[in-house]
């Protein structure tokens, strides 16, 4: 190994797949319809402007005008192949390489199934689907088709996540005995889009365990390393942002609540005093449907659309908080916790115990404790991705989720992925089955289903 690579943390694997990214980078660009041109697309489809000799938008599909023609606008493209349904891309002879699918949650598996069975490669955003049955649908089309499959479990492509798990293969901790992990969301970030937003009603979108946390899970059984769960229990609910726990004297809206400088989940202060300090990205990116974020627009947004509601006086139904424990094959245990009331937003925390030692993850850096040794090592990993990709990018992950696609699609090499599509499905099984055991408040047996 050569010595540098320990010096970023890398492995030999990285530096192979490193190695094999830089070959396929002298390929042709990867021509790539968005199909859903909100913060997700825009985010995803931002590659092609920082790599353009590697990837090209070529087509966009969303119902909304002003989303469409933004994204038509920033990558050139032409009339032709800018849709305000999905369906005339499908009308078409195929004209693109592969498509991101960035579509709300319940809208995913149609456009999937279709385009698949058209040849197009496919990125697509999690969930996968909000039903078991769409998810196995989706993964058989895929394979049946012939084309990749990518889910855009994003931390999968974190750097230093992805360390955590080399770090366990290398036998670091020993045997694996337990697994803790936590989502702290963030207070504002969840009244914004599980209270307010697109995902606040299950109905309309999902349960939050499977729109929110599908990555915790899914990482969960990556960690795991192939041992299937056998049983799993979940307990949570709907806490705080209920009818009955709004203030004396609120208003409906907070612009014109006479308390609203005492709450902390104010959309005056979410929203409208970011765009005042200048702050024009997500979450004020996302509530001016048909226009660019000002002050005016914003405002305007506040008056009469949705994220200017009390977050005591909206159709939120989903759970704020909730806990998963699993017991895999082999005596492994873990434990998850998703909870919206938290400073950190997504900024995961994980404890993984091993026979040999005990590795933690603070959001930053990795620590690895040695029981023989009683010493303790810190561990990270360097990340290409520029400092302007996306809204942060997941620290870096988006970019690289991206880069990893493209790569396998330029090369016809599946290998790129981390999130392909049989082990996605088992996670995303998982999911449901933790949410039918809150519902149904029993353990849930796994069985033979995720064999």
């Amino acid at each position: 190994m050569h010595p540098g690579w320990l010096n970023l943390g890398l492995t030999e694997e990285d530096h192979q797949c490193s190695s094999r990214a830089q070959k396929v980078r002298m390929a042709s660009p990867v021509d790539v319809i968005v199909v859903g041109a909100g913060n997700r697309g825009e985010t995803y489809s931002h590659f092609a402007s920082l790599q353009p000799q590697r990837m090209q938008v070529v087509g966009v599909a969303d119902p909304r005008k002003f989303a469409r023609e933004k994204l038509q606008k920033q990558h050139r493209v032409a009339n032709d192949n800018v849709f305000a349904d999905w369906r005339g891309i499908v009308q078409r002879e195929k004209f693109a390489d592969a498509v991101f699918i960035c579509t709300p949650d319940r809208h995913h598996k149609d456009p999937t199934v279709a385009l698949a069975k058209k040849g197009y490669h496919i990125l697509l955003e999690k969930p996968m689907a909000v039903t078991a049955e769409d998810c196995t649908e989706i993964v058989r089309t895929c394979i049946q088709s012939g084309v990749m499959l990518t889910v855009c479990h994003v931390l999968r492509y974190d750097p230093v996540i992805h360390k955590i798990k080399v770090l366990m293969d290398s036998g670091v901790i020993g045997d694996l005995v337990h697994i803790q992990h936590l989502e702290p969301v963030g207070f504002f970030h969840f009244a914004h889009s599980f209270v307010r937003g697109n995902w606040r009603n299950e109905a309309e979108s999902s349960f939050s365990l499977l729109a929110k946390s599908c990555h915790d899970i899914d990482l969960i059984h990556h960690w795991a390393g192939g041992r299937r769960c056998l049983k799993v229990s979940s307990f949570g609910s709907l806490s705080h942002f209920r009818k009955e726990k709004k203030p004396p004297g609120a208003a409906d809206r907070c612009l014109d609540c006479p308390v609203e400088e005492a709450c902390p989940y104010s959309a005056r202060k979410i929203y409208l005093d970011r765009v005042k300090q200048g702050c024009v990205g997500w979450p004020v990116s996302v509530i001016c449907s048909s226009s660019l974020p000002d002050i005016e627009s914003v405002t305007e947004a506040l008056k009469s659309g949705p994220y200017g509601r009390c977050v005591y006086q909206c159709d939120n139904d989903v759970c704020t908080n909730q806990v998963v424990n699993m017991e895999f094959e082999g005596g492994l245990t873990a434990a998850f916790s998703m909870v919206a009331f938290t400073e950190e937003i997504c900024k995961r925390r994980t404890t993984i115990y091993g026979s040999k030692g005990e590795l933690s993850y603070n959001g930053h850096e990795i620590r690895v404790f040695d029981f023989l040794t009683g010493r303790a090592t810190k561990h990270t990993a360097e990340t290409s991705a520029p400092g302007a990709f996306g809204m942060g990018g997941h620290g870096g992950a988006d970019y690289q989720l991206v880069e990893a696609f493209i790569s396998a699609v330029a090369s016809g090499d599946a290998s790129f992925i981390r999130s392909g599509p049989e082990e996605t499905l088992l996670s995303h099984k998982l999911v449901f089955e933790a949410e039918r055991a809150r519902l149904e408040s029993k353990v849930v047996f796994c069985g033979t289903d995720q064999d």
